[in-house]
């Protein structure tokens, strides 16, 4: 089965749903496969998913074998706020797979065609490109003309569609930064989340919405009683490879009939009391650790560890019971509306939900200044959608899966994946 992918500038392709992979022909010859396979051996490292350099806004760009070329996907989020619709991708460079000497690279940037490009392997889970012609990349009608294209391509509008004198701000601002890396780019590879089978829902890469920033691609990771969404992309609040928001798969939240829902003060209410019941266990934590510390120090460890490991087995049971309540409710949808004053880009949420949960939401100034996490609450809506209420904002984020198979971006182990989180947040901190 066939899906249309949509590209930037109004172009469509029809891919099979693995995303932009097509068969190499039949009529190859013996000689054209072993130089195919000299070259695609010498590239191997590069295919997969990768995440570039650019500064807080970060991207997804998908290395694949597409045909007699290794092309290098960029994948966008669709035109904001049509959280729903498919990714959008075009091509950022791409190597010759039948040269029989040295392989050709081209880079695809621009609109006058491919170009002379370069490519350098930096080692194993980082490489690097440049264009070598970046005059294809300029228009004649100069750098307004090239904003003007960019704008329609990034968003979908012109800036006369744009009432919001912040949100103008903003996108002029992100077209200067990124048109800087046009000639050369870094990027870092990144895997797709691991997947275990008492997961809330399956993990995985998601188009979120983020006020006047746009969309923004997330990836939903679960690491026993939490789970964490992390930008993949991002702006200059927070930026790609920080943690925007964290889920307490410990604490659901059972929501208020319909009419309380309305009413923002009271599943404030609600949300404050979980979060304060947070602090108490956390200080408990703290202090029975102290504790078990001490005795230990004055060689009276045993008597102190029995009190702590029955406190430990009472407070797992009392979570296993909130994460079953929760589970069990969530086998009959209950009725959910955004509460009177909250924000939201995208009004066409659903309006059925499986359960809540307690969770928090990265905020910062502009430049990442003065980050703190806040409270919120997680919705789940179904497998493939997910929602986020920022308190402290008044602000809604609906979340929804992005339908792509990727191919070669497994974690070869669950450290390896947990390590390569470490290392995109280490970039931005």
């Amino acid at each position: 089965m066939s899906k249309v992918f949509v590209l930037p500038g109004g172009k469509t392709r029809d891919q099979q749903c693995s995303g932009p992979n097509s068969l190499l022909s039949k009529q190859q010859t013996g000689l054209q496969r072993l130089l195919q396979k000299a070259v695609l051996h010498r590239y191997r490292h590069i295919l997969g998913l990768w995440q570039p350099d650019i500064g807080p806004y970060g991207g997804l760009l998908n290395v694949v074998v597409d045909g007699l070329f290794i092309i290098g996907w960029m994948y966008l989020p669709p035109h904001d706020p049509h959280v729903d619709d498919p990714m959008r991708f075009k091509p950022l460079f791409r190597i010759h797979l039948m040269e029989r000497k040295s392989a050709t690279v081209e880079c695809m940037y621009g609109h006058k065609g491919p170009h002379n490009g370069h490519i350098q392997i930096v080692k194993k889970d980082e490489f690097s490109t440049k264009c070598n012609q970046t005059d294809h990349h300029r228009m004649s009608g100069g750098r307004q003309e090239e904003f003007r294209t960019w704008l329609r391509e990034e968003w979908g509008r012109t800036l006369e569609d744009i009432f919001h004198e912040h949100m103008q701000e903003l996108i002029l601002m992100k077209f200067i930064y990124t048109s800087q890396y046009d000639n050369c780019l870094t990027y870092r590879r990144i895997y797709l989340p691991p997947s275990n089978a008492d997961d809330l829902l399956k993990p995985g890469l998601f188009k979120g919405t983020y006020g006047s920033h746009g969309l923004e691609i997330v990836m939903l990771s679960f690491h026993g009683k939490k789970a964490k969404g992390t930008k993949i992309t991002g702006d200059p609040n927070i930026p790609a490879g920080q943690q925007t928001v964290e889920i307490d798969l410990a604490h659901p939240i059972q929501l208020p009939d319909i009419e309380n829902l309305c009413n923002f003060n009271e599943l404030s209410r609600i949300v404050l009391e979980v979060q304060e019941q947070v602090r108490r266990e956390q200080q408990e934590e703290e202090e029975g650790q102290d504790e078990e510390e001490g005795g230990s120090r004055q060689g009276d460890s045993q008597q102190v560890e029995q009190p702590v490991q029955r406190d430990d087995a009472g407070a797992e049971g009392t979570e296993a019971a909130g994460v079953a309540a929760a589970q069990e409710s969530a086998l009959t949808s209950q009725p959910f509306v955004l509460p009177v004053g909250v924000i939201s880009r995208n009004e066409d949420y659903p309006r059925t939900c499986r359960m809540c949960f307690y969770g928090t939401g990265l905020i910062a100034g502009h430049g990442f200044t003065s980050p703190e996490r806040t409270p919120g609450i997680f919705i789940l809506f179904d497998d493939d959608r997910f929602g986020f209420i920022w308190l402290e904002l008044k602000s809604f984020s609906l979340y929804s899966r992005i339908k792509v198979s990727f191919q070669n971006a497994e974690a070869p182990s669950r450290e390896a994946f947990d390590e390569m989180l470490k290392n995109i947040q280490s970039m931005t901190t």
